[in-house]
């Protein structure tokens, strides 16, 4: 697994709608309608993490989602980060259609 340097992490994070690169993970801040909606994303995201053997730091208070990822066998952001990152966004997207 190669971690990126920070040039590389800042041109895929030009391809990703809103996350950002801070203290050594990007990370991204979700907000839904309620209490429910942020639960079933965070259920949905996390079978897609566990699939990917990939899982976010993440936090959650109320209808507020704060998501950080960190490759952490590879000491920094990986290519990992990013694929999970894009599906996340896709995942969200998806909600947010319904």
């Amino acid at each position: 697994m190669i971690k990126y340097d920070d040039d590389k992490i800042l041109i895929e994070l030009e391809k990703l709608n809103g996350w950002e690169f801070k203290e050594d993970v990007i990370e991204k801040d979700f907000i839904f309608k309620n209490f429910k909606e942020a639960m079933t994303s965070m259920m949905r995201i996390g079978f897609e993490a566990e699939a990917l053997n990939h899982h976010p730091i993440w936090t959650n208070v109320y209808n507020k989602l704060n998501i950080r990822l960190r490759t952490f066998i590879a000491d920094g952001i990986t290519e990992r980060d990013f694929a999970l990152a894009r599906k996340i966004d896709e995942l969200i997207d998806l909600k947010q259609e319904i």
